[in-house]
């Protein structure tokens, strides 16, 4: 949802010029989280009468570069030199997905304390007792401007450091300020704050949103490799070096891949070269806050992977990755077998948790939207390998009903980002229940990747367009071979796992040959492109596919469509059914294939305007008289043919929407990684 971000650079002469460039170029890397306003702040000249810069700070409604020509508005308004060098500097950015208030340059970030700029804040969270909070500073004389929960916390700052002043206390520090802030906040949110009192420096500290560290130093040796497993590299020197604070990695790769996850209650202070790392703790009687060490890590991503490449959106690039994904996701786990040894899957992450798995009174899946659709996918070939029931959970709507969840469960929690906020609160509701928690994510040293006992990566690539596609077809193939390792223990199913291994082996072959759909399903969207609502039915494995399709098509060319479970066809979706209304079947042969038969043969006796996808050859079978159209797609065993099946619906959708004249990789209303309830 908000991206935040922020630069400074320490001991290296930077241009304004290049200083605004970085922190642009850092907002643009985070656009496809989703926003509708964004803002930025900066140092002013050095005034003689001041001992530190004022802030200046930028704020705008609309997209990035409505943001750069308001800026470049003002800088030749008021003749700011873009040419003016600073040794030290420190900017913060952000892009904000709207929560409480419109968007509107008054509530965009840097969320300021009032005049003068005392304290300016980026968040990305929400802020739940602001209103207490609200109402107990302007008792105090504030007053506030926006309509954001965020105004709170800098002008909270700004008490804070006030009544230290009045108290003739010693001088206070910028962590000190933060902390008294943090006392008083509750919900979740990722913070940088930025103060003329203390130039040069930022605060950063998070709770429930993500947020990472990277450092660059600007005169180290390339080749020394043992930085990155010395803690002790965080501490103050006086190498020029430069720091990036950010909500994801995205924004970071292109500067450097020496990156710090921060955790949950850590405080992150940058001053004077150095790092310090404090541990936030509400509720202990210490007014000494632990300091912690932590060592960088690698950050395993290329530049290329955040670029377009060739295509014209993000959306058609990562559905056409699909084939190399898929390879990527099955590397390694795959086990091939022999004469005497059996085909099988290898799950290093799990491997250690199997026996535990295996004996669980039931299987929940836990996730939202897309993943959520994935793990239906994959449920009844689990199911079918494990012998263990399998239950499905909407997060949010396992953590409003604080449904049962038992110490004897396995709870499976799938989320392409790994910090889905409701997923995340299911996720600590499960292991307060004392569950065994299983994580299946897109991202590396993601909160849900860390809180997890165990779990697998899907190692799909980076994945910028909000609507999921790639991630989507990877999560199914890990769940798939999941329930494959879940069940190696079981002769009976034997040749029915070899089966799938050997599918799984085939099926990128098999998306490449589907992707050849490409114009012909453009020509269906040419057809379709006037239509105000589609209905997509499918049963069995395939239910799950018309959901996912069905949401494709809503969420990115904004045309209402509905998945619809065919077996409830009778029972008042039949009711829609006119010679008017497109109607999408998935009817690929599976054990449901004579029954979606029936489905297409009640909506034809009812004049019903039909688009059935089937498997190839069929399409003489599932359209006798040729009163539908239909489209073939590659037959593959039964629980790995929702992977090829969605892929035309992802190019319908995608082709939809260009026609439509819609925003492919940002979709309105819509963020990539929800990290709000």
């Amino acid at each position: 949802m908000c991206g935040i971000f922020a630069y400074l650079n320490f001991h290296a002469n930077k241009e304004r010029r290049h200083i605004l460039e970085v922190l642009f170029n850092g907002l643009r890397r985070l656009e496809y989280r989703g926003y509708d306003s964004a803002g930025i702040a900066i140092d002013d000249s050095l005034s003689p009468l001041h001992s530190s810069p004022s802030p200046l700070v930028f704020r705008q409604a609309g997209n990035i570069e409505s943001l750069v020509n308001s800026v470049n508005q003002e800088i030749t308004n008021t003749d700011l030199n873009l040419d003016e060098v600073f040794y030290f500097h420190a900017g913060i950015a952000h892009t904000r997905w709207a929560t409480h208030g419109e968007p509107a340059p008054r509530n965009s970030h840097p969320q300021s304390s009032g005049p003068g700029h005392d304290f300016l804040v980026v968040h990305n969270g929400v802020i739940t007792n602001y209103e207490v909070l609200k109402e107990t500073l302007v008792r105090h004389g504030f007053t506030f401007d926006s309509d954001t929960d965020t105004e709170v916390i800098p002008k909270l700052a700004k008490f804070v450091l006030d009544k230290a002043n009045e108290e003739g206390e010693q001088t206070v520090t910028f962590c000190e300020v933060v902390f008294e802030v943090m006392r008083h906040l509750e919900g979740a949110y990722a913070l940088i704050f930025k103060s003329w009192h203390y130039p040069n420096e930022l605060v950063a500290c998070k709770r429930g949103s993500p947020l990472l560290l990277g450092v660059k130093e600007l005169d180290q040796d390339k080749s020394n490799n043992h930085v990155f497993k010395d803690a002790h590299f965080l501490s103050k020197n006086e190498h020029p070096k430069e720091f990036f604070l950010s909500s994801d990695p995205h924004a970071l790769v292109e500067h450097t891949k020496k990156v710090l996850v921060i955790e949950d209650g850590e405080v992150v202070h940058l001053k004077d070269g150095g790092v310090s790392i404090l541990k936030f703790e509400r509720h202990t009687g210490s007014s000494r806050p632990a300091s912690v060490e932590r060592a960088l890590s690698v950050l395993e991503m290329e530049v290329e992977q955040i670029n377009k490449g060739k295509y014209d959106h993000y959306m058609q690039k990562e559905i056409h990755e699909q084939p190399e994904s898929l390879t990527t996701t099955m590397r390694g786990r795959l086990i091939r077998g022999g004469s005497r040894k059996p085909k099988t899957v290898l799950l290093g992450g799990l491997k250690d948790h199997l026996k535990t798995i295996r004996r669980s009174r039931r299987i929940v899946f836990i996730g939202c939207g897309t993943s959520y659709n994935a793990a239906l996918a994959s449920r009844p070939i689990l199911e079918e390998l494990s012998g263990i029931p399998v239950s499905m959970e909407i997060a949010s709507d396992l953590w409003d009903r604080q449904g049962p969840i038992y110490r004897e469960d396995t709870a499976v929690f799938v989320s392409q980002s790994g910090e889905t906020a409701d997923t995340l609160l299911a996720l600590e509701y499960a292991r307060e229940n004392g569950a065994l928690c299983v994580g299946i994510t897109n991202t590396v040293g993601s909160s849900i990747a860390r809180k997890t006992h165990c779990g697998v990566h899907i190692n799909a690539g980076a994945e910028i367009g909000v609507a999921s596609t790639k991630a989507y077809t990877s999560q199914i193939v890990v769940m798939v071979m999941l329930a494959l390792a879940i069940g190696s223990d079981t002769i009976s199913s034997q040749t029915r796992r070899e089966a799938i291994v050997d599918g799984l082996l085939d099926l990128p072959n098999k998306v490449r040959e589907v992707l050849k759909l490409d114009e012909e399903m453009k020509d269906l969207a040419q057809l379709l492109i006037d239509e105000q609502s589609l209905l997509v039915f499918g049963r069995g494995y395939n239910y799950a596919t018309a959901l996912e399709g069905a949401l494709k098509v809503k969420e990115v060319s904004l045309m209402h469509s509905e998945g619809i479970l065919a077996g409830e066809m009778k029972h008042g979706p039949l009711a829609l059914v006119d010679e008017n209304l497109p109607i999408a079947v998935i009817a690929t042969r599976d054990a449901c294939f004579s029954k979606q038969q029936s489905v297409i043969q009640q909506l034809h006796a009812r004049k019903g305007r039909l688009i059935v996808m089937c498997s190839k050859g069929d399409a003489a079978s599932v359209s006798s008289s040729g009163s539908c159209r239909a489209i073939e797609v590659p037959q593959v065993e039964d629980c790995l043919q929702p992977v090829v099946n969605i892929v035309p619906l992802q190019l319908l959708a995608y082709h939809l929407t260009v026609l439509r004249g819609h925003n492919v990789d940002q979709p309105r209303n819509l963020a990539k990684s929800v990290t709000t309830q």
